[in-house]
């Protein structure tokens, strides 16, 4: 029985105890312990729990290795409190949890995001006189990192040290990587030094950490830095350590350096993946060096790798910010025939791109297309046509295409409000219009642009509509959040009829708290 449950083939070790009973084979507690363990393994744990009762009617009695069984496959399955009253019964029957006991249930709950319970089976963990070991704490610790809790994973951290249980490079990683997430790399890099210190060698995935934290920072010379120290200590570098920096000198356009990295993977026998490829591919396209990127393109092919999704998104921005709308289409005509099935990102691309060009009509139909599709388009699909259709006083079928977003994608965000509301208040319809929409953006949460406001607010006051205006403002400072004195010395411009001071007060404090962006 025990071999086939090695294997994973509980059926197998079912057949067995058919024929032990059709032979009349008496049972032992291993007999039942191994099956147990098989249904668990498989992840049937209420199974196994079933088998537990009726074997109990038959005289069996649950030991140390059942109990420590049951615990482990309901918390591997996250039946976390099934697993507690597991354990509950189990100190009942006069059995001590031990390590393998205590290790499974502050796993489980970790899992599940329990750490406060976790902590508190620690204690009783402790107070029992069963010593953690590594896996008990970097459990927690994890946790407590992936929560946002460093202060909290290194204080423990230094409590078990305290101890005897030393921390190993698991901890040292969640550690160090909770660190660089909460932007405390300074004291990340300490960390990393006192494990060296200590005896404790980093691993490929400390470095890739601490590499990935300071490409992402900008600090290229020091991942560098660390790269060599990666590689004097002996640690295998693997393809992310290498696309981490490859992606980080494209951000900040160094094309050169980025192809350097890129030539030293095949010098250090690191095969390049399709990351690797569509990084480099993204970067070329991004600093206007199109033809390389095209080049690089069949280089991965060569190489046995097929371009995605990312690969010809990357060529295609490339061609629509140039205006070279043939070259888009074409690009998303290789796509299709390649087997790669352009996506919303493809299509809001190539719309974009259109509408620059002026090519507004086609856009349009485009749009239409991808709907009759079924494909749930998002606000960056919309954007650019709707944008387009304001600027040419297209205002009614703006407006529908506007509705038409709120109904058949994902909702207008605040992009396609900043567009609609300039485009009404600048296209020269109903003045109440502009109103009802500001209105409607206010209280969706999306503040109204300074600029824009002002011009409303010009349309009325040539119209003798002040009432009008001062509720507008109302409603904006409270949905913006404005301090009492804020609001105060606002509203006391307008009381006395000083618009101009209101509105420039008014402009101020938006302004501050919303740095104005062009959307034109």
């Amino acid at each position: 029985m025990q071999g086939y449950i090695e294997e994973g083939n509980l059926g197998g070790a079912l057949r067995v105890r058919e024929q032990m009973v059709a032979s009349q084979c008496a049972w032992s507690n291993v007999t039942i312990n191994v099956l147990i363990n098989g249904f668990c393994k498989e992840g049937k744990v209420e199974e196994a729990l079933i088998f537990v009762q009726e074997m109990a009617n038959e005289g069996f009695c649950p030991d140390k290795f059942t109990f420590n069984t049951l615990i482990s496959g309901l918390c591997k399955v996250g039946h976390v409190n099934h697993a507690l009253e597991i354990l509950d019964l189990m100190l009942q029957e006069g059995f001590d949890p031990d390590l393998f006991t205590y290790n499974a249930v502050i796993s489980g709950l970790c899992k599940t995001g329990e750490v406060k319970e976790a902590m508190e089976v620690l204690s009783q963990m402790l107070s029992r006189g069963c010593t953690p070991n590594a896996v008990t704490y970097n459990a927690i610790i994890n946790t407590l990192c992936k929560d946002n809790q460093v202060q909290e994973a290194t204080e423990l951290a230094r409590f078990l040290t305290s101890k005897g249980v030393l921390p190993d490079v698991s901890t040292f990683n969640s550690l160090i990587q909770g660190l660089c997430l909460s932007s405390n790399f300074s004291i990340a890099m300490d960390l990393f030094f006192e494990m060296k210190t200590k005896g404790c060698k980093p691993d490929e995935f400390t470095y890739n950490i601490l590499i990935d934290c300071l490409c992402t920072k900008g600090k290229l010379d020091e991942a560098l830095r660390l790269l060599k120290d990666m590689e004097s200590s002996g640690c295998a570098r693997s393809v992310i350590t290498y696309n981490t920096l490859i992606d980080g000198f494209c951000k900040i356009k160094k094309i050169e350096e980025a192809e350097e990295i890129f030539d030293q993977m095949e010098v250090q026998g690191v095969s390049r993946n399709l990351v690797t490829y569509n990084t480099l591919i993204d970067g070329l396209s991004k600093c206007k060096r199109v033809d390389e990127a095209a080049q690089l393109m069949d280089q991965m092919l060569m190489e046995g790798l097929k371009p995605d999704k990312f690969t010809y998104n990357s060529l295609l921005s490339y061609f629509c910010r140039t205006g070279d709308i043939k070259k888009a289409a074409d690009i998303v005509q290789t796509m299709t025939t390649n087997g790669c099935e352009p996506d919303v990102v493809t299509y809001g691309t190539l719309i974009q791109g259109l509408c620059k060009a002026g090519r507004t009509e086609i856009a349009s139909r485009l749009l239409r297309s991808i709907q009759m599709k079924g494909m749930v388009l998002t606000p960056r699909a919309y954007n650019p046509v709707l944008q387009a259709l304001f600027k040419r006083k297209r205002i009614k079928e703006a407006m529908r295409l506007f509705r038409e977003m709120e109904e058949k994608s994902e909702s207008p965000d605040a992009v396609s409000y900043k567009i609609a509301f300039r485009g009404l208040c600048c296209g020269g319809g109903p003045i109440a219009e502009a109103v009802d929409f500001a209105v409607e953006m206010t209280e969706r949460g999306y503040i109204p642009e300074t600029s824009t406001f002002y011009m409303l607010a010009e349309g009325l006051c040539a119209l003798d509509m002040e009432e009008t205006l001062v509720s507008l403002v109302e409603k904006v400072m409270v949905k913006a959040r404005f301090s009492d004195n804020e609001a105060a010395m606002v509203m006391g411009f307008l009381r006395i009829r000083k618009f101009e001071d209101g509105l420039a007060s008014f402009g101020r404090v938006l302004n501050s708290q919303n740095p104005q962006k062009g959307y034109w």
